[in-house]
Order: C-alpha cells, then structure tokens, then sequence
C-alpha cells in the first residue's frame, strides 16, 4: 500500500468523530451494533467501561495525515462475562497451571451474541491488506502487552480465513436464526412448514394472547422515556434471575433511543392497559437482530410470540432477510429458526495452552458440525 500506515490503540469512543467512524462501518453495510451511536453510548452510559472490566482499546489504522484507514473494536477484560463465546474452562486450566489469563483482549460488542464485521475497512483502501495488518496487529498489540490471549468473537465467515492465516484458532458454535426466503407474508410462512407443525404453531400463538394480551410493535419517536422505564424494569427483572448483575444501565436505553431509535424495534406486551413484557430488537441492512427480553407477568408461550414469531412478523413485513434471536436455544428450532454455524478467531500467547487449546476446538468442530446436521433433520420445514 502507498500510505505510511501505523495502529494506535484509542481508549475512548469519544475521541473518534462519528462522521470518520461511519466511513469505515457502512462501507460494508449498516450493522447497528458497530455504529458509533451504538458503541458510544456503551461507554458513556457506565455500561462498557474499565469500571466494569470493559477497558476500551480499540485498534485505529491510520495514515501519516492522520486519516482513518482500517479499526478493530477492542476491549482489554479482567473477567470473561457478556461475552457468550465461553473460555472460563481455558482460564480456569491455565491459571491451576500456574499461569495468568487475565487480563485479555476481547475484540467483540460488549454483551452482543450477534455476528458482524470485525476488520472495518475505509472506501478506497484495499480491503485484504488492510484486514491482515489489523488482524496481524491485534497480536503485536496482545504481545506489546504481555496478555494471555485475544479474542475476536462472532466472527463473519469471509473473515474467518483472514485471521486463521494470521495464527488465531478457528472455534465454531451454534445459533437459529429465521430465514426468509421472500416470504409474501407469514401466512405463506407458515405454508412451508409441516402440516403438524404449523397447527402447532398457530395454536401456541393463540394462547400467547388469550388473556387478553395485545401486542405493539414501537419504533422511532414511540420510544419515550416511559417506554423505556417500563422495558428496563423487565430487564431487570430477567436479569437479575439470570445473571445476577444486569449489564446495561438505564442510561444506556435514553442514549440509544435518543441515537438511534429508527434502528430499534421494541415488540411491547400488554395487559388492562399496561404493559407486562417486552423485547429489544435492533434492524440492521438486511437482518433484525433479537438481544434480550423480559416480563412482569408470567404467560403461557408469550416469551416465544414476543421474542421469536413477532420477530419474524417484522422481518417479512419489511423484507429482512434473516432474524438473528441471539445465543443458544434449541426450542427456537420448533418455531422456525433453523441452525447456523458461528464463528471465532483465538489467538493464544502461550504455546502449551495455544496447543491444549488447539487440540480441544478441533473436536469441538466436529461435534458441532455432527449437532447441525442432526439439528437440520428436525426443522418444522416440509421434506422435499
């Protein structure tokens, strides 16, 4: 390449302008969980932060003039929570080893199970050059800090090859998502699916409804801030079961709904004129993504038509490819989701636990590759 190139490691969202972030996000197409809206508002609402073990030290290529040519969000972590690529096993090994794992590198969006570019490239540069010297520098900068290890997580596949040649271990795992294949409407949907499984189907979401439950879809300038009061209670409340410290705060919820509210879908339930659930969507080009949901009243399948069928209501009304509706979760599989491999990029310092390391995800592969195929045998689809 012609310019002079050099990686500074920038802690703070702030400090980079939205209008050169979003050269290099939309030059690949929008993903909302790597716009700066999104980014920033982690760190400015306490959420993402050295405070929570969220040091940011994202990766910024840049030419002698100082133009933003390539970056790699980054995050230097002292734990491995809101991550749900898991290595605590790893850690665990290494530190009995009388090694030390932490601190790491974590190259993901904080509490974000969604696949998305990683290795941002500005328009005009060329893209493979730029993606190696990030993904090259990723280890200069993991080994300039004498860390154990870092991690790229959810990972596109036209990247996967990028950092294995670099020296990353290539990990897999398993989500559902929804695919449309250009559905006219969720009736005709619901005509690809196994005579069975569709009256299965149709009757779940009567009874998700039937205690006189109604549905919103809210968007746009719908998010107020009693809105979000009323989602962050059920946030709360489900994450206070699930995790025992939610990660999010309430001022994460005004900031993006403030930033970004055209890129959020909230499917609101409601009861006698309040509401009693909710779940967060985010609308990305071609994908909604599904994060997280939660309730103050408990009803029969009403967690499945919020989360995952009012899901796909929205993306065949706006034409979206594929909804992804987060980590894990095999019952997605009844409701039309089917499974799809994911992917992640380990570069480990040290050799005897690059090598352990090594050994383990190559069977990991194989067994995740064996659950898919047995998983793709039990969709609710028609047998050709």
């Amino acid at each position: 390449m012609s310019d002079n190139l050099h990686i500074r490691v920038e802690n703070s969202f702030t400090s980079i302008a939205p209008e050169n972030w979003a050269r290099l996000v939309h030059a690949g197409g929008y993903n909302p969980f790597l716009s700066h809206a999104y980014l920033s508002a982690l760190e400015e609402s306490g959420s993402a932060t050295a405070e929570t073990g969220w040091l940011g030290h994202h990766l910024l290529l840049e030419n002698d003039s100082g133009d933003l040519i390539g970056a790699l969000p980054c995050y230097l972590k002292n734990h491995s929570q809101g991550e749900y690529v898991f290595d605590f096993g790893w850690a665990d090994a290494f530190e009995r080893a009388g090694g030390r794992y932490y601190p790491k590198l974590q190259a993901s969006i904080p509490f974000t199970p969604a696949t998305g570019p990683h290795l941002l490239v500005a328009e005009g540069y060329d893209r493979e050059s730029v993606q190696k010297i990030l993904a090259d520098g990723l280890i200069a900068v993991n080994d300039q800090l004498g860390v154990s290890s870092a991690h790229v997580t959810f990972v596109p596949e036209d990247e996967v090859t990028v950092f294995s040649r670099a020296g990353y271990l290539h990990r897999t795992d398993q989500q559902f998502h929804f695919i449309n294949h250009g559905y006219e409407s969720h009736a005709a949907f619901l005509e690809t699916l196994a005579s069975r499984k569709r009256k299965a189907l149709k009757k779940e979401r009567r009874t998700a409804v039937e205690n006189g439950i109604e549905i919103d879809w809210l968007t746009g300038s719908d998010l107020t801030e009693d809105v979000w009061d009323q989602f962050f209670a059920f946030y709360m409340d489900t994450g206070s079961r699930k995790w025992g410290r939610p990660y999010l705060t309430r001022a994460f919820y005004s900031l993006i709904g403030e930033r970004m509210s055209d890129d959020i879908l909230l499917v609101m339930a409601s009861r006698e004129g309040r509401y009693i659930a909710g779940a967060i969507n985010f609308i990305g080009q071609d994908t909604l993504f599904g994060r997280h949901w939660g309730c103050i009243e408990d009803h029969r399948f009403l967690h499945f038509e919020v989360c995952y069928h009012q899901a796909i209501d929205f993306a065949i009304a706006r034409g979206l490819k594929r909804v992804e509706a987060g980590a894990q979760g095999e019952h997605k599989l009844a409701r039309g989701y089917v499974p799809v491999t994911t992917h992640s990029a380990h570069y480990i310092a040290h050799e005897g636990l690059r090598n352990a390391v090594s050994d383990f995800l190559e069977n990991e592969r194989e067994d995740v590759e064996y659950m898919s195929g047995i998983l793709s045998d039990h969709t609710p689809f028609k047998k050709a």
